[in-house]
């Protein structure tokens, strides 16, 4: 079960990427969205804290039936709750290229800003 969770982050490498920035270098509005959404997990049956069911060990806490860290998971906007149905908990709030686009304009304006002081 763990290898198809493993294939299943190679094949979403553009998000779990978009989750470990996230993490590492904070931005304020994402931390609101991940915080969001960990309130939204700490609720689910398949919140997996002791990280049995992570894909990659020492990734816990992690979403149980995607093997995600949750941690890199709440972060990265292009993902969503691997959930179906009533059951799901959160969606994307964006594709990962719009992300982008949107990153680059917001340094472009931080750029522009700090040039006039």
């Amino acid at each position: 079960m763990r290898i198809n969770k493993l294939l299943n982050a190679v094949k979403n490498i553009d998000k779990v990427y978009e989750g470990v920035k996230n993490n590492m270098f904070k931005k304020s509005y994402i931390e609101d969205i991940a915080n969001y959404r960990w309130q939204q997990c700490k609720t689910c049956v398949h919140l997996d804290i002791k990280g049995d069911k992570c894909a990659m060990p020492g990734s816990k806490p992690c979403c149980g039936e995607c093997g995600c860290s949750l941690s890199f998971k709440t972060r990265s906007l292009a993902s969503e709750c691997p959930l179906e149905g009533d059951d799901k908990r959160w969606e994307q709030v964006m594709e990962a290229d719009q992300e982008q686009v949107l990153l680059t304009n917001l340094q472009k304006k931080d750029d522009h800003d700090n040039k006039k002081i």
